[in-house]
C-alpha cells in the first residue's frame, strides 16, 4: 500500500482515539492497531508526547514510515518526538527504535493516577505493555494489605500497580537486572521505597525453589511469562507448557489467595487456555473468579482483521484470569 491508500485508516484511528490523551498528555495508548484496522504491518503507540511506530513488514520501508510519522506529527501537534521500531530491521538498533523525529523521548507516562518509568529503546518493545492496562487497575483497587510475587515481571508495571494499591510488599523477579531497574525507576517517580532484597534477577525456576524452600507464602502471585524462553534451569513454553508453570507456583500462595494467570500466544485459542484452566482447577484448590479483557481501544475500532485463532472468551489474544486459590487444612 502506498501513503495514499493508508492514510484515511489513519485518519480513522486519529478521529477515534483523540479523547484518549488528556490536557497534559501524560497517557499511553494505542492509536492505531494496523492488524485490526486495515494494516497488519503497522502498529502505532503513543507514550506521553512520543509516537512509537512498529513496522512489523517483511521488507521494511523506511520512506513510508517516515510520511507516516510526518503525518501523525502534524495530526498531533502536540508530539515531541517520533521513534520508528523495524521489527525486521537489519541492526540491533533498527529493531529497538531509532528517532524518526524531535530528539528526547519520553521518560514517564501516567496510568491511572500511577508513574511508570520508561525506556522506549531498551528493547524491541517499548518496556510498558499497554494491553494489560485493565489488569494493573484491578491491582490497584484490590491489593491492599497483600504481599505479591510478580514473576516474569519485565520492567515490574504489575508490581508497581500492586503498591500503588497499598500493598504491603511486592517481590519483582526476572532474570534481566536492567528490566528489573526500571521498574526500581518507576518505584522513584511514586515515592516507594526500594527494598533491594524485593528484587531477584535471576532465573525463574531457581527462584521459585529458593521462595519454596524458605516457606514464603504470597496473598497475590503474578505469571505472565514470555511466550517462549529456554535456560539451562528450565523451559516456558506457553503453547504447550501452562499448567506445568502455574503448577509452579501454585505452593507460594497463602489459602484465600489469587493466581494470576497470563498468555499472550497468539496461536492458542482462548477456548483451549480455558479448557486448561478449568483442567487445573478440577481439583477444588483453584477456582476461575473472573477473566480481565484487554483494553477495548487497545485493540482497535474499526475492526477489519480477524485474529489468527478465536480468543473467546477472552477478548484478545492477551488472555488474562485471576483464580481463587485455597489450600488444604
Amino acid at each position: 500500500m502506498n501513503f495514499d491508500e493508508i492514510q484515511p485508516l489513519l485518519d480513522k484511528a486519529l478521529a477515534s482515539n483523540l479523547t484518549l490523551s488528556g490536557p497534559r498528555h501524560e497517557e499511553a495508548f494505542r492509536l492505531f492497531n494496523g492488524f485490526y484496522q486495515g494494516l497488519p504491518n503497522l502498529v502505532l503507540d503513543v507514550y506521553g508526547q512520543t509516537l512509537v511506530l512498529h513496522d512489523y513488514a517483511d521488507q521494511p520501508n523506511p520512506k513510508l514510515a517516515a510520511q507516516i510519522g510526518r503525518h501523525i506529527q502534524t495530526s498531533l501537534n502536540w508530539l515531541q518526538a517520533g521513534i520508528l521500531k523495524t521489527r525486521n530491521g537489519q541492526t540491533q538498533k533498527a529493531r529497538r527504535g531509532e528517532l524518526l523525529f524531535g530528539e528526547k523521548p519520553d521518560r514517564r507516562i501516567k496510568e491511572h493516577g500511577v508513574w511508570y518509568a520508561l525506556d522506549l529503546t531498551m528493547n524491541r518493545d517499548a518496556s510498558f505493555y499497554l494491553d494489560t492496562g485493565n489488569l494493573r487497575k484491578w491491582l490497584i483497587e484490590n491489593m491492599r494489605g497483600k504481599t505479591v510475587l510478580n514473576a516474569f515481571a519485565y520492567t515490574g508495571s504489575l508490581g508497581v500497580a500492586a503498591l500503588a494499591g497499598g500493598a504491603a510488599r511486592v517481590v519483582q523477579t526476572d532474570l534481566n537486572k536492567q528490566f528489573l531497574n526500571l521498574a526500581k525507576d518507576s518505584y522513584s517517580l511514586n515515592g516507594f521505597p526500594i527494598h533491594k532484597s524485593d528484587f531477584f534477577a535471576q532465573d525463574f525456576f531457581p527462584v521459585v525453589a529458593r521462595l519454596k524452600s524458605t516457606q514464603q507464602l504470597f496473598d497475590c502471585v503474578i505469571i505472565d511469562p514470555p511466550f517462549f524462553s529456554s535456560t539451562e534451569r528450565g523451559k516456558v513454553d506457553l503453547l504447550h507448557e501452562n499448567e506445568r508453570l502455574i503448577n509452579k507456583v501454585r505452593p507460594l500462595i497463602a489459602h484465600g489467595g489469587f493466581l494470576i494467570a497470563i498468555n499472550n500466544a497468539l496461536f492458542l485459542s482462548g477456548e483451549e487456555y480455558i479448557k486448561t484452566l478449568e483442567h487445573i482447577c478440577r481439583d477444588g484448590y483453584l477456582s476461575i473468579r473472573e477473566l480481565i479483557p484487554v483494553p477495548e481501544d487497545f485493540i482497535g475500532q474499526p475492526r477489519i482483521g480477524k485474529p489468527v485463532t478465536d480468543p473467546a472468551p477472552f477478548n484478545h489474544s492477551t488472555k488474562i484470569a485471576i483464580l481463587d486459590v485455597k489450600r488444604k487444612q
